[in-house]
């Protein structure tokens, strides 16, 4: 029987401790076509956060928004997404006729998460219908809840450039949530995740190697992310300023370090980090005020780790 992990996600089980528990785990979660809670869950939506992959196989993370049912399922094979990106957004370029995608759904005032991978089989003028190929749930651990309304906005401007730049670091160290996308490159049975990272405000940390250090805490145990990025080391991040709506999306290579590699790099361990995911920052592109959405109070996870 194959098994519904690939070999990077099976080699970070099996550091983790964990290999054996969790191939019947992912049997039985991990299907090629959403139940109806999720089709349903989709349709609740006001955004979708949406992994791509650029012409030279760099993984990026986006954001598309809709009134709700923007988004829904005709079918338990399919999902329509009645979206299109900006012009600025990486994605518009992404969806050829033989892209992969990643989708998550997140619920932010109910910390609710699903995820959907698979091929696009249509794009038009309305958006683009993608085909399950992977549908499963998420934990809701260290999502930060926030109730949400539409807030119009006049889009702003485009900045860009490569590296670490204060333009966008302030956004980076104040901010409690983070996407992650990333690849596995089989051509047969891989595709572009994406997923959520979350923490106390400033969870991700400039070291002083001029890297950004993500500290991985315990979650789900099937190292979707971490075993793609062993890997396949490139990934595209996405932040969000909640406040202003601007978009940053950042180009980085990842380093995974375990407990006993941390020290040799400088940065004391970050509290309730079970690994370290060290992030070498590259393109960004800091896209001011277009997302449509405003946020209320924060409610903090309650699984934060203690010392933050």
């Amino acid at each position: 029987m194959n098994s519904p992990f690939h070999p990077g996600e099976q080699a970070i089980q099996a550091r983790a401790g964990v290999r054996e528990q969790m191939e019947p785990i992912g049997s039985r979660m991990i299907r090629d076509y959403m139940p109806e809670q999720h089709r349903l869950f989709f349709a609740q939506l006001p955004w979708l956060l949406v992994g791509s992959q650029d012409s030279d196989g760099q993984p990026q993370a986006s954001v598309l928004w809709g009134k709700p049912g923007f988004a829904h399922s005709p079918e338990a094979t399919l999902l329509r997404i009645n979206a299109r990106p900006e012009v600025d957004d990486p994605l518009a370029a992404n969806l050829h006729s033989t892209a992969r995608l990643g989708v998550l759904g997140l619920e932010l005032p109910t910390r609710r998460r699903n995820r959907m991978n698979g091929p696009l089989v249509e794009r038009d003028g309305e958006g683009l219908t993608l085909a399950v190929q992977q549908s499963f749930g998420n934990c809701p651990k260290y999502i930060q809840a926030r109730d949400w309304h539409w807030e119009a906005r006049p889009a702003g401007a485009l900045e860009q450039g490569v590296g670490l730049d204060p333009r966008w670091l302030e956004l980076v160290n104040r901010s409690d949530t983070l996407f992650i996308a990333s690849q596995h490159l089989d051509p047969q049975t891989g595709g572009v995740d994406i997923s959520h990272r979350g923490g106390a405000p400033g969870f991700v940390q400039l070291g002083d190697d001029g890297r950004l250090w993500l500290p991985d805490y315990s979650g789900n145990q099937m190292f979707n992310t971490l075993g793609n990025l062993l890997l396949e080391p490139r990934c595209g991040l996405l932040w969000i300023d909640f406040a202003s709506g601007d978009l940053l999306q950042l180009e980085a290579r990842a380093e995974i370090l375990w407990p006993d590699q941390a020290g040799t790099h400088g940065l004391p361990a970050l509290p309730g980090a079970e690994r370290l995911v060290a992030l070498t920052p590259s393109r960004w592109r800091l896209r001011r005020s277009r997302l449509p959405l405003g946020f209320g109070d924060v409610h903090p996870s309650p699984f934060l780790p203690q010392g933050h």
